[in-house]
């Protein structure tokens, strides 16, 4: 019989298959896990164990499982939560000092009680950019999560769901629940070599989440398989069933953008990109390569008139930032706040206004193919010279985010899957993206294209 160390690594998927054969119970597996957080707290992941709640959780999965009345194919497996949802009996500190000092929270969030109806466990509230306002997941309040795939060099774990990625990749827990406005689930699962699905706008309830851009806002799962997306998607939504069938390769039809989404890519990045294209073309996967003049067109929409979520965001926070404890806020959240506040009531519909001409076009050019590109250009960078310098810090927090911020703006839900190591051993990660509404086909092409790319996989 596996060790239970062993068994805590597996997947979501799996660490509940060995509850149902009996090879391990939730109690062992929590309180492994609990142990685990409990030894790695120097690494800045965890802001709140819930240590009373997870045990009690846990035993009561333990019962169902001897008794054979398992609520979901989830029941029993251990979750953490994005520190701006809300679990009762925590606080929800947005990862900043300043909403730190809030009142505890009463009620769980909907998908924080839609995952407990299906009798997971929850082990507590994972760090962030403060706000969620940053791609690169440096925060200097609670401290900056380390990257684990690094054991030298503190390695940025991407963000804002920053905590996320790197408990996952650290075998904290085997699935986290974070938020993506501009990539903030993709990002840190492709810095952390973990799987990320940022849903479509709606489909996870938000209400109650601490926003940054409601326009933009989501929930979604990091794991690490598809397939543990996929179940946890049906648990956050509290759905019995879910409509995901695997597509055949022969069945797969992707475009892939020759512009914007490519320049300035690390060579890994690119060698791992194309070596997953090629495999799936053997698999019998149409690749279309096409200019996508879209992409042009919302680089050239930011430029001229800024973003929808800086001008939501300063409409959130403005008595924050315009107020007295303006010194309590990272300076870089501050700044990227202060970049709404500039914005005028022309630029604020021309960018409304702009989505809506071009979110049909590009399903237009797409004609049913799904979208694909590196989920970021490059591999998680070092933190000490983002610390160091805060152009720096823009400059490639805004790389980071370029390719992914394209999937919040045009409206697609989006899939980041794991396809190799670039510099210094780091992860890479390929994104796969849907129109609205269309995650099902997403979820169901995503698992295939996940098989195909970890055949390719350097060992």
């Amino acid at each position: 019989m596996a060790e239970i160390e062993d068994i805590a690594n597996r997947t979501a998927a799996g660490i509940a298959l060995a509850y149902r054969s009996g090879e391990a119970g939730p109690v062992e597996v929590t309180e492994c896990l609990l142990e685990r957080i409990a030894k790695a707290g120097d690494d800045n992941i965890f802001i709140t164990v819930t240590g009373d709640r997870a045990r009690s959780e846990a035993r009561a999965a333990e019962a169902r499982y001897r008794s054979g009345d398992q609520l979901s194919a989830l029941d029993g497996v251990p979750i953490a939560w994005k520190d701006i949802i809300d679990v009762a009996g925590t606080q929800t500190t947005a990862g900043s000092k300043f909403f730190g000092g809030g009142p505890v929270k009463t009620e769980d969030m909907a998908c924080v009680a839609n995952a407990a109806a299906a009798g997971m466990v929850t082990m507590g509230k994972l760090n962030l950019s403060e706000m969620a306002y940053s791609g690169l997941g440096l925060n200097p309040h609670y401290g900056t999560p380390r990257n684990p795939h690094d054991g030298n060099i503190r390695r940025s774990p991407g963000g804002s769901s920053s905590g996320c990625g790197a408990a996952v990749a650290s075998h904290l827990v085997p699935c986290a629940v974070g938020s993506d406005t501009g990539g903030s689930v993709r990002i840190p699962a492709a810095f952390n070599g973990v799987t990320g699905y940022k849903t479509s706008c709606g489909r996870i309830d938000t209400n109650g989440l601490q926003p940054l851009a409601r326009t933009y806002d989501t929930i979604g799962p990091l794991a690490r398989s598809v397939e543990d997306c996929i179940l946890l998607d049906r648990a956050l939504r509290g759905a019995v069933g879910a409509e995901v069938r695997r597509t055949r390769p022969h069945d797969l039809t992707i475009l892939v953008p020759t512009n914007i989404v490519m320049a300035d890519a690390e060579d890994a990045v690119l060698a791992n990109f194309e070596r997953a294209l090629e495999a799936l073309a053997r698999e019998g996967a149409v690749i279309r390569r096409e200019r996508v003049d879209v992409l042009e067109e919302v680089v050239d929409l930011t430029a001229r008139h800024g973003t929808l979520t800086a001008a939501e965001a300063y409409h959130e926070y403005r008595d924050l930032v315009d107020g007295d404890h303006v010194d309590l806020i990272d300076r870089r959240v501050v700044r990227r706040i202060m970049d709404g506040k500039k914005m005028s009531a022309n630029d604020l519909l021309s960018i409304q206004r702009g989505r809506q001409r071009l979110i049909p076009k590009l399903l237009r050019q797409l004609r049913g193919a799904l979208f694909v590109m590196p989920t970021t250009p490059v591999t998680a960078p070092e933190v000490a010279p983002l610390e160091a310098d805060d152009a720096q810090f823009h400059k490639i927090n805004l790389l980071t985010l370029r390719n992914t911020m394209i999937g919040n703006i045009l409206d697609l839900c989006g899939m980041a899957i794991p396809n190799g190591r670039g510099l210094g051993n780091m992860p890479t990660s390929l994104l796969v993206s849907a129109p609205f509404g269309d995650d099902e086909r997403l979820l169901s092409a995503s698992l295939e294209i996940e098989r195909v790319v970890r055949s390719v996989l350097k060992p």
